[in-house]
């Protein structure tokens, strides 16, 4: 019965969770009240307190969800045996493929966080400085063995990095770029070129 209980709140969590991403990326954050989410879920305006204390917390949760698998992401393809302009080119694929599968949720994140410098970005200042600080050494172990020049200072190209995919993220969500599955695989390409190809120590092709 306990197992059951849980699994029961797990998923109304997760449908209050789900119902605030469609609400936020629709009406924007500041424009959404507690009772939109309720509605957009279905439930209850006291069950969205009783799993979560604010509209704050619910975006906290999905921005701290998201950002959490994409930190875990980067380490674990750190550890794998690949070349920086390979790490980056996948670190870039998962990324954009985030946006393909949940266009969404990755608006939401990019201009009700991490664009947002006056409130919810200042708030995860430290873990959105995460990414810069595990793609920065990417670059820096790159440097030191000679596949990077070291003009650049490692956290300067991690950040122009995540720079351009953000910028490349805000042209299809505010439709200055075309979308679809041929720009989606083209803009990992561009991505990586854009930085790696001003990074390289030698052409690329060389």
């Amino acid at each position: 019965m306990a197992a059951r209980n849980e699994r029961l709140a797990a998923e109304k969590r997760r449908l209050i969770l789900d119902a605030a991403v469609r609400v936020f990326a629709r009406r924007g954050f500041n424009q959404c009240r507690v009772s939109d989410i309720a509605d957009e879920a279905g439930v209850a305006y006291g069950l969205v307190y009783h799993y979560f204390r604010s509209k704050d917390e619910v975006l906290d949760t999905l921005f701290l969800e998201r950002w959490n698998v994409m930190l875990d992401v980067i380490r674990e393809l750190d550890d794998r045996d690949l070349t920086a302009r390979e790490k980056l080119y996948s670190i870039a694929s998962f990324i954009v493929d985030s946006y393909r599968h949940d266009p969404e949720l990755m608006k939401v994140i990019i201009v009700e966080v991490t664009r947002a410098a006056n409130s919810f970005g200042q708030t995860h200042l430290r873990k959105i400085n995460e990414a810069y600080e595990l793609i920065a050494g990417i670059v820096e172990r790159a440097q030191a063995d000679g596949t990077f020049k070291d003009t650049v200072t490692p956290r300067f190209a991690a950040m122009a990095f995540y720079g351009v995919i953000e910028q490349v993220l805000s042209g299809w969500i505010f439709e200055t770029l075309p979308r679809g599955d041929a720009e989606f695989e083209e803009a990992k390409t561009l991505v990586v070129e854009t930085i790696c190809g001003g990074l390289d120590a030698v052409p690329a092709t060389a």
